[in-house]
């Protein structure tokens, strides 16, 4: 037990309640009861034990408390001389006052779950009492003091660590139930306990010596005495005449009436307190049940307002996806259209007319051509070609197969390489791979496949995000988009491979016309094929201040005109730069870039100064805003089919509104694993939601449950 204890302060009701039954205790009229039960006290009020003096009050309950001690400082247990009930269960109690002797009114007294450790000797004085209640405290032992109860009915000794009985209570003649724990008891055995109050007792009398009698024999004068002083043993012995106990049976019998009459009186006061208990429990569950809704209330309003919350979030989480499905729908509507115009024209059919000319213009190799090979040079390029090839097609290998044998297999194969560089197969194919890549036609077929899986990648994410948001609306649009963009990629992959191999049988033609007597065949077509410029370059080169083309002919410094065609660097804008800028566009020689410098200066008259000053503050701001206007996007798509810049190609740029790869509203992951990118198109459902190790196991989509019939690995830089 702690030395000290904090004392807690009773509630604002539980001080109301208190101060009512006081007030109401005290009104005229009022009943013997005084109850200030579940008030949270700490110790019981002097001005409770002052009313039951002045007042004399039969009934005092102070059960539901937190009393430590029965009688408070500067009072007497004496003030409740009057009492015939107490009732004290669920409080805190340790102990009983030393003097509670002295309540010789008192009939039933209740201690249950308290932690009383010990009754006093003095309990033994309460002779008129008839009910003891300790159920569930800390008793280990009883006084023998408990045997002079004499009119003791009930006794409740049950969850304690009572072990032993004290054989004064055979003294008891009047005790008709004994409750007790029977497994733990040592005396009497656990199997007299388990018997019942009279096997207890008939096992007390003869431990003690004294006769055995049955309570109903000492019921009727213990009843007839309330209060005067214990009547002696009226059991006639074997002496007396059998006319004495006829005059005795009449005796009993009337005594018998008188106590029907007087246990009927009871049983009404007793019901009237039952009911005026009753009325009390009512009016304090009203007030629990109003408390009770009062906070449902509360409660539900707070859900309320937390459901308007998540639906307005949920509204703008559906506008968001609502936006990005209109942008795609608008660049899959264009993609679809450009698609139609495409297969209506016949100029790309003339444009393939026109390559198929020039490629066998190519097949054909002048004197000229032959003299002028730079065979270091070109077999560098063609090295370096072969080189990237290789290197790319062992590293998509080895991402799909082992990733281990990267670093030997690349070593190898440059070996190989370079042993076989000079052989006339390898330089075909340097040829054919150089040019595949200057292809047109299959570079436009390349960049139309990669925007068609961007999209497929966006589409499949705007469906998990729809399917995670529950908004089942549009779900065949999406359908619809995402089957005609799957048919449009298969169209073009085929497209991809025909364009490859009609290239490959140029390339077989192109071998069955070359003379077998020419030297370094595919070499000269890999240098012919390097030296070509698109025409947009030539157009830029055209462009070119023909002063400053002549000034780089002088130099000898031709291969530095498609940079600064490119750059659309004039004369003006020469003479603001210096080395350094010069340095970061590529022409790294000390004295070309002085001449070029000294050149831009001199071409400016001194008069015109000022005004080119001016002019040139004004264009710096002009190109400064757009610049800082550049990186920005339009709010809607734009799709562009651009001139070709060889016949046959076509270049198409899209500008996307949609949230890129890593803004878009779906995660950029895998659906089965949760960890990484997804690369895998399935086809003919055309989701992009799998990485490359989880689709190798899967036979169905995990989204749409469709077969997979093809799986297309995506490359990203």
């Amino acid at each position: 037990m702690p030395l000290f204890f904090r004392k807690r302060k009773p509630s604002d009701d539980s001080k109301k309640r208190l101060e009512y039954q006081l007030c109401l205790s005290k009104e005229a009229g009022a009943d013997d009861i005084l109850d200030i039960s579940n008030c949270e006290l700490s110790e019981a009020p002097a001005t409770a034990f002052s009313i039951c003096r002045v007042l004399q009050k039969k009934v005092f309950i102070l059960h539901g408390n937190e009393l430590r001690s029965l009688v408070p400082k500067g009072c007497s247990i004496s003030c409740l001389a009057t009492l015939k009930v107490l009732d004290l269960h669920e409080n805190k109690l340790t102990s009983l006052p030393d003097d509670i002797g002295q309540l010789k009114s008192l009939q039933v007294l209740n201690l249950e779950k308290n932690h009383i450790k010990a009754l006093p000797d003095s309990i033994g004085d309460l002779r008129l009492l008839q009910t003891l209640n300790v159920k569930r405290n800390s008793l280990t032992q009883l006084p023998a003091s408990l045997g002079q109860m004499s009119s003791l009915r009930t006794l409740d000794l049950s969850e304690n660590g009572v072990r032993e009985l004290p054989t004064e209570l055979a003294n008891i003649r009047t005790l008709e139930c004994l409750t007790l724990d029977a497994a733990q008891m040592s005396f009497p055995p656990a199997s007299v306990c388990g018997g019942g109050t009279e096997v207890i007792q008939r096992f007390l009398c003869t431990e003690l010596g004294v006769e055995y009698c049955p309570p109903s024999q000492y019921l009727l004068p213990v009843l007839e005495s309330d209060g005067c002083a214990q009547m002696e043993d009226c059991v006639d012995g074997e002496e007396v005449a059998w006319q004495s106990k006829f005059q005795d049976y009449e005796k009993k019998k009337e005594q018998k009436q008188q106590e029907k009459l007087e246990f009927e009186r009871r049983l009404e006061e007793v019901q009237r307190e039952h009911t005026q208990l009753f009325l009390l429990n009512n009016s304090r569950k009203e007030d629990i049940l109003l408390s009770v809704r009062q906070e449902q209330e509360r409660l539900e309003q707070g859900l309320s307002q937390q459901q308007r919350t998540l639906e307005l979030e949920r509204q703008r989480l559906l506008g968001q996806v609502r936006i990005a499905e209109t942008s795609i729908t608008s660049r899959i509507s264009c993609l679809l259209l450009e698609n139609k115009r495409q297969k209506k024209t016949t100029e790309f059919l003339q444009a393939l007319e026109e390559d198929r000319i020039r490629m066998e213009q190519l097949t054909s190799i002048t004197q000229e051509e032959a003299d002028s090979l730079r065979k270091r040079e070109v077999a560098a390029a063609m090295q370096k070609m072969l080189s990237e090839g290789y290197s790319m097609r062992l590293l998509q290998e080895t991402c799909e197969t082992r990733r281990q044998s990267l670093v030997t297999e690349t070593c190898r194969s440059m070996e190989t390489l370079d042993r076989k560089f000079d052989q006339e197969e390898m330089q075909k194919a340097a040829f054919e791979a150089l040019h595949l890549k200057k292809d047109s036609m299959h570079g436009f077929i390349r960049k139309q496949i990669r925007l068609i899986e961007a999209e497929l990648m966006q589409l499949t994410r705007l469906e998990v995000k729809r399917r995670d948001l529950d908004a089942e609306n549009l779900q065949e649009v999406l359908a619809d988009q995402r089957a005609a963009l799957t048919d449009l990629l298969q169209q073009l992959l085929k497209q991809k491979d025909q364009r490859e191999v009609e290239l490959r049988q140029v390339l077989t033609e192109m071998e069955l016309k070359s003379d077998s007597n020419q030297q370094n065949y595919w070499m000269i077509q890999y240098q012919r094929l390097l030296d070509s410029k698109p025409l947009s370059l030539r157009m830029q080169e055209a462009g070119v201040e023909q002063q400053l083309v002549s000034l780089l002919c002088k130099l000898s410094a031709q291969h530095y005109l498609p940079v600064i065609a490119h750059h659309h660097i004039t004369s003006e804008a020469l003479r603001h730069m210096t080395s350094a800028d010069l340095s970061k566009l590529g022409i790294c020689e000390v004295g070309i870039q002085k001449a070029l410098l000294i050149w831009a200066k001199e071409r400016i008259s001194p008069s015109a100064e000022g005004a080119c000053e001016a002019q040139e503050e004004l264009a710096g701001a002009c190109e400064a805003q757009e610049e800082l206007a550049g990186p920005s996007q339009p709010s809607a798509p734009t799709l562009l089919l651009s001139p070709p810049s060889s016949p046959g190609s076509f270049e198409l740029a899209l500008t996307p509104t949609a949230p890129g790869p890593d803004d878009s509203p779906g995660a950029s992951e895998c659906v089965v694993c949760m960890e990484t990118e997804p690369h895998m198109i399935f086809l003919p459902c055309g989701h992009v939601c799998c990485c490359q190790v989880c689709s190798e196991v899967l036979q169905t989509c995990p989204l749409c449950r469709s077969g997979i019939g093809q799986r297309i690995r995506l490359y990203r830089n």
